[in-house]
């Protein structure tokens, strides 16, 4: 169901050109109703199992976004004023204060990702009159406000108005899945599924790593301190995961290092991992090794791994104390795909039960190693732009480097990766518009035709996305 554009132009990021931007507007009319697939994001299950409606326009659209959050503290603005909690309690603005702050400070994002998402989401789904501005803030929080409070606002009926046909949480390894259980009750099973996330059980310098796995021992009936036992924990917990629907885990590291080393060394490093006794490069083997074991229980339980490395988090030692994690402080680093994922591809990469879906936050590796990389191994698929280069410039950019290698068959398609509920139909409107002017480059070019064209932007739109993650 189409939402409109609001205050928007119908043309925004279609080429200047006007016989490229002719192709690409009917290219683009014909994906801008497609259902959306949305296999992995970070949206919260207790908002689609109580159905209860969201509050105000600061808590639902700022103090939740660390993408907001990292600019306005570039500029100096205290996180206290703009609402977001503290761990220690201590009081912070309320939310029209918080919303007012944010308002005076709009022009931040002028050509930014977040001003177009944040733009769109308030007209085109709030229906907002004009751009936010220092002058109309109450009186939006105000609107904002009352349309929150109508039924069709609330997250089920979201869900139905953006036409997400599916969507994907993700959850951690311990978590007790209670929201998923009482979806799968109430018949939306099939459309809010988990993903597997087990980085506080497989990262020996997460915080609570030992008492974790404790816990993961005891949820599974296995002996987690022994490997054999660990690996079997872990695999007990998947399926629990695959009974409610789950057809993914996602793992985030912090490089792309994959290990296969004997079961001697395993263990070795499991009992230094639970007495804390590693070196930083033992934690960083414990964590490759781990892994290449994922990989393994994908390639025999069929569950796809996505694989996002390369952010170098919680950078801001003083925010995560005091705020914790997600304040917009993480920044990305390089990463040596080719390196990396060695073991593991020579260990997995030919079985017939894996797919692995990786993501980058060093878009100089799409040309020179990942899309070679998908363009040879069966099992490869290379995700989306993320985090940093989900723009509109970043997708022309990714375009560029991965197609003549790998193809558009090694795409994964689209999922837009949020917490925020109200920006997924605005990605994956930006994603649409992206694929649309690409390919109508290639059209105008008589590379493509216009029917191969057509093809594959609903693909990439929808389709690729649904068979990459067996949806």
């Amino acid at each position: 169901m189409s939402l409109g554009d609001g205050f928007l132009h119908p043309d925004r990021l279609l080429p200047a050109d006007p016989g490229l931007r002719r192709i690409a507007r009917d290219l683009y009319d014909g994906l801008r109703d497609l259902p959306i697939i949305s296999p992995h994001g970070h949206t919260d299950p207790a908002w689609f199992a109580s159905d209860a409606a969201f509050t105000d326009a600061a808590s639902l659209l700022v103090t939740p976004d660390h993408y907001l959050l990292r600019m306005l503290h570039s500029q100096g603005v205290s996180y206290d004023v703009l609402g977001v909690p503290r761990l220690d309690g201590a009081p912070v603005a309320e939310p029209r204060a918080a919303w007012r702050c944010f308002a005076r400070h709009y022009p931040l994002f002028t050509g930014t990702p977040s001003a177009l998402w944040l733009d769109h989401a308030m007209g085109a789904v709030l229906g907002c009159p004009e751009r936010l501005s220092e002058k109309n803030a109450d009186a939006l929080f105000d609107h904002i406000g009352a349309v929150l409070a109508e039924p069709g606002s609330r997250p089920r009926a979201l869900m139905d108005r953006f036409g997400v046909e599916v969507i994907a949480t993700t959850d951690g390894a311990l978590d007790s899945l209670e929201h998923h259980t009482a979806l799968a009750a109430q018949g939306w099973g099939a459309r809010v599924r988990p993903t597997y996330r087990p980085d506080a059980v497989t990262d020996p310098e997460a915080p609570g790593f030992v008492e974790g796995l404790d816990r993961l021992g005891a949820l599974t009936g296995c002996d987690t301190a022994e490997w054999a036992g660990m690996i079997e924990a872990h695999r007990r917990r998947r399926a629990a995961f695959r009974a409610l629907g789950a057809t993914a885990t996602d793992h985030g590291t912090p490089s792309p290092l994959t290990a296969d080393l004997p079961l001697a060394e395993c263990q070795r490093l499991l009992t230094g991992a639970r007495a804390g006794s590693l070196t930083p490069a033992e934690a960083e083997l414990f964590r490759a090794q781990m892994l290449t074991e994922m990989a393994g229980l994908s390639a025999e339980d069929g569950m796809v791994m996505q694989l996002h490395a390369g952010s170098r988090r919680n950078t801001d030692r003083a925010m995560f104390a005091t705020r914790g994690a997600n304040m917009g402080a993480d920044i990305p680093g390089r990463a040596d795909w080719v390196g990396g994922l060695n073991a593991l591809l020579n260990r997995h990469g030919h079985g017939p039960g894996l797919r692995l879906i990786v993501f980058t936050l060093d878009e100089s590796a799409y040309a020179r190693e990942l899309a070679p990389m998908a363009g040879y191994w069966p099992c490869l698929m290379l995700g989306p732009p993320w985090w940093f280069h989900d723009s509109a410039e970043g997708i022309r950019r990714y375009l560029d480097q991965v197609v003549e290698t790998a193809g558009f068959a090694n795409l994964a398609g689209f999922n837009d990766d949020t917490r925020a509920l109200l920006s997924i139909p605005a990605r994956h409107d930006v994603w649409r518009r992206g694929v649309a002017g690409f390919l109508a480059r290639l059209v105008a070019e008589h590379r493509l035709d216009r029917s191969e064209a057509a093809h594959l932007a609903a693909d990439l739109s929808g389709e690729a996305a649904k068979r990459a993650y067996a949806l």
